[in-house]
């Protein structure tokens, strides 16, 4: 485990849930994994952003459980459920490694908050080992704001999203009221550290992104959230316009069909209007079941 001694699976405060459990004994809180880490994927992802997926692919490491828990996640499979294999911080560093020498253009945790303190142990072993490609901290931003502290040294590159702007919205579709500001102070502690976005050859090295996924029937919502964080944060972060929700079984409306291009196309063009310049938008075959990857512990066992 981490010797930082600002996060511990002791008296887990993570994320901004803040369970108190002691997850180094056994006892299991929001995110409902224990202290070792779980990983379901590992393997090259080419369907990011493209400052992030280049021509190579991004060398992504999907682990099980998280502090947010969405009722329409697409990922619920290990988000909620049970798959996930247990690793050691030094097989994480082995993955790392596995992941830099087929070629990843950076390494990408994709929801590590409640892994935080074995994450930077892990990355510690793998760059004294030669790990040179940067560190992707892949979040809902659901995050402690010391936990991202600890983080400083380790990660290079913030994918954030902002997924709500209205409490109610967050209650009943995250069960987290308060997300709206948490994940504003957060994302704001991710700024600090990396102020600028660097992008050599194509790729970002270092800085912040923050995405936007829409959901449908929930336009006024991500114009409400595209507004505050451009105002917040202006040119200091990229922003990501995501079209790609997909429906899981048992969605009731709206969220039982996918986004049509017309409520896509006002988002964008509501970013024009505003006067955004470094933004991602998608194409509507981002919104497929393919982009879902298997969790066949690919890359892990």
């Amino acid at each position: 485990m981490s010797n930082n001694p600002n996060i511990s699976y002791h008296n887990c405060t993570l994320c901004a849930r803040r369970c108190g459990v002691d997850r180094a004994a056994g006892e299991i809180g929001y995110c409902r994994m224990p202290a070792e880490v779980r990983v379901a994927r590992a393997a090259l992802h080419e369907w990011e952003e493209p400052i992030i997926s280049g021509s190579r692919g991004s060398g992504t490491v999907f682990f099980a459980g998280c502090s947010l828990g969405c009722i329409y996640c697409q990922n619920r499979e290990i988000s909620r459920g049970g798959a996930g294999r247990t690793v050691s911080p030094c097989r994480l560093a082995d993955i790392m490694l596995q992941l830099a020498h087929q070629g990843a253009h950076n390494i990408n945790f994709v929801t590590p908050t409640h892994y935080a303190p074995s994450i930077i142990e892990a990355v510690t072993y793998a760059r004294a080992r030669g790990l040179s490609i940067p560190i992707v901290y892949n979040t809902s931003s659901y995050d402690a704001v010391e936990t991202l502290r600890a983080l400083r040294e380790t990660v290079d590159i913030y994918l954030a999203d902002f997924k709500y702007y209205r409490s109610e919205s967050a209650r009943l579709l995250s069960f987290a009221e308060d997300y709206c500001s948490v994940a504003i102070e957060a994302i704001s502690e991710m700024v600090k550290q990396r102020p600028e976005p660097i992008i050599e050859n194509g790729i970002m090295s270092g800085g912040v992104i923050v995405r936007i996924l829409l959901l449908p029937g929930h336009l006024a919502e991500a114009k409400l959230a595209l507004r505050h964080i451009y105002a917040t944060f202006g040119d200091k972060v990229y922003i990501s316009l995501m079209s790609q929700y997909t429906p899981m079984p048992g969605m009731a409306p709206p969220l039982n069909r996918r986004v049509t291009r017309a409520e896509y196309g006002e988002l964008v063009n509501y970013a024009v209007r505003l006067g955004v310049t470094k933004a991602f938008t998608q194409s509507f075959e981002s919104a497929a079941d393919s982009f879902i990857p298997p969790f066949d512990y690919t890359g892990v066992l």
